[in-house]
């Protein structure tokens, strides 16, 4: 079929812009409809893109932004090392952190998509597979002195050729793995989502051509970058600095790893410089490039306009410096398997802390930090392994000008995209039960918007010899999430285990411990950062969140300043007068 050249018309690009950007959602329908993993059924921890046969990124969905910012790096990477040798009919797999991944269990599958012979397009799902082998659970080592003790490093390999499985390929990765059959569901699931976004990409070529696609394509990159470039005009020039901690490595307990950024805003372009971060640590909370520019990306995206597509387009007028040998691009063979969590964290809290002091009202409090464990080990009532990641911990959002914060929401690598699990589905796949999970009271920042609530979460074991991982960040006072422009921070967060009829204890992040049967496991998350003077919070408002047991009495007193009856929950109008009069002297 022939097709004439097109004569540019916007609200074609418009509609071959939101087809593509379809064919990511259904790319990751099928993963959620196809996959046994509670990680991308539950969670929907993974993203979907699209790319040109020159790697720019085209159209992605990015459930998990952290995901979806670090694919452009694994998709060149498979480019470059094949070069000409791809054929119609292959699929790549790849993982490797020191050759354009994240950590190692962010799984990159990719098809090239030909048409009429020629390659056009690439179809991409990247998503957090259940085992990857190593010493971790579910992925995590919190022992980890080199990335080989983390699990399965596959760097570019083509696992289908030309339409025929490479069984050498594949049992070399699955013989690698403990939850073999799980691994496999779920590659299987990446391959089969990928042949959906081909067969979609065919349909797309065969009614409007390659040509009116290009050109299409390059306009949508173009629009992208001039949006980009206008939010970015908005910011004044010049350098605006920041720091933020994570709080330990897994390796040396005793001391903190500091993220040290610069934002230098010039015009329409603007760089991110990590140059004064600290060294590579020796444990596995480094940062690979990849991921290291995906999480200030998703800062900076994440408080700009919505609307803007993520693209090559998009990412254009904006650089990241980070020196190799430092914890935000560590030199192979660092491990890295907890930068997508803490890390990131701390990147994005960075992003916003410099970010409020150049335009306030785009920046994020604090967002509470990721928590909870990774867990692995035989489920009894189904008679098959289980690998699982505690997603019913999530603590709240930080507020922003205008907005409290989100309840239950965080962690920041997922901008709100990462779901909780149904709690009865997570009690058939898991050997637990679930004994509490509620909304923790005054664990928020309070602020002229206050932050979004963490929670309580509890379970007992019903099983043995339960492998556990802590991992996460936000122990500390210093990392506990940040109050911006007068608010106050989040509350600090805390693991509590309880060894069958004995006291409770509290345990250390990034650590192993062993679960049996009749332990009770709790985590308190923290609510996010305040935004803003508490005193100038609405008393009305602070009222409301008292009724609504969100902040309690005491603390709309000491943290509001609004005296409340406790009996009556009615507003003592003239102590509340003299308590921010006092506030304000």
């Amino acid at each position: 079929m022939t097709h004439a050249r097109p004569t540019f018309d916007p609200i074609l690009v418009a509609v071959i812009g939101n087809a593509l950007d379809g064919i990511t959602r259904e790319i990751g329908q099928t993963m959620l409809r196809t996959s046994r993993s509670p990680i991308f059924v539950e969670a929907r921890d993974f993203a979907t893109s699209i790319f040109g046969a020159d790697c720019r990124l085209l159209a992605q969905t990015h459930y998990i932004p952290v995901i979806g910012g670090a694919t452009p790096y694994a998709q060149r990477a498979v480019a470059d090392f094949f070069g000409d040798d791809v054929h119609e009919g292959d699929v790549f797999i790849h993982n490797d952190p020191f050759n354009g991944g994240s950590h190692l269990p962010d799984i990159t599958i990719t098809r090239p998509v030909f048409w009429d012979g020629e390659l056009v397009f690439w179809a991409m799902t990247k998503g957090h597979n259940a085992d990857v082998g190593g010493g971790g659970v579910v992925g995590f080592n919190p022992g980890a002195r080199d990335v080989g003790e983390e699990g399965i490093r596959i760097p570019p390999v083509r696992v289908i050729d030309r339409g025929t499985l490479r069984k050498d390929a594949w049992e070399l990765i699955l013989g690698n793995v403990r939850l073999r059959s799980l691994v496999e569901s779920v590659l299987n699931c990446q391959i089969g989502a990928t042949a959906i976004g081909e067969r979609r990409l065919h349909a797309l070529l065969e009614k409007y051509g390659t040509e009116t696609i290009r050109e299409a394509t390059d306009e949508l990159l173009r629009a992208s970058a001039r949006q980009v470039r206008a939010e970015i005009a908005r910011i004044p020039d010049g350098e605006y600095s920041a720091e933020s901690l994570v709080d330990n490595d897994g390796i040396d307990k005793s001391r903190s790893y500091r993220i040290a950024l610069t934002i230098k805003v010039d015009g329409e372009s603007l760089t991110f410089d990590f140059g004064a971060s600290d060294q590579q640590a020796r444990g596995f909370i480094n940062s690979p490039i990849a991921n290291t520019v995906a999480s200030a990306h998703l800062a900076l995206f994440g408080a700009i306009d919505p609307d803007i597509r993520y693209n090559s387009g998009a990412i254009d007028p904006i650089q990241v410096i980070a020196p190799e040998g430092s914890i935000v691009n560590p030199s192979d063979p660092a491990p890295v398997a907890a930068c997508t969590v803490p890390t990131c964290e701390a990147i994005a809290g960075a992003v916003w802390v410099a970010l409020s002091r150049a335009l306030p009202s785009r920046a994020h409090a604090g967002w509470a930090r990721w928590c909870t464990p990774a867990t692995m080990g035989m489920n009894p009532r189904t008679g098959r392994p289980f690998g699982d990641l505690h997603f019913l911990g999530k603590g709240g959002s930080g507020a922003t000008e205008g907005f409290d914060g989100w309840d239950h929401l965080s962690p920041a690598n997922t901008l709100g995209g990462l779901r909780s699990p149904d709690p009865e589905l997570h009690e058939l796949d898991t050997p637990y039960l679930l004994e509490e999970l509620e909304y923790l009271p005054d664990s928020a920042g309070g602020g002229q918007w206050r932050g979004g609530l963490g929670v309580r979460y509890r379970w007992r074991v019903r099983a043995d010899d339960i492998a556990c991982a802590t991992y996460g960040s936000g122990f500390l006072p210093e990392t506990a999430p940040v109050g911006l422009l007068g608010g106050r921070p989040g509350i600090v967060q805390s693991l509590t285990l309880t060894h069958g009829d004995d006291e409770p204890i509290e345990i250390d992040t990034n650590s192993f411990y062993t679960l049996n049967a009749g332990d009770v496991f709790e985590v308190v998350s923290s609510g996010g950062g305040g935004f803003g003077d508490p005193h100038r919070r609405d008393a009305e408002l602070v009222l409301r969140d008292v009724r609504e047991g969100v902040v309690s009495v005491d603390a709309a007193r000491t943290v509001y300043g609004v005296d409340i009856d406790p009996d009556t929950l009615e507003i003592r109008h003239d102590e509340t007068r003299s308590l921010r009069a006092a506030a304000t002297r």
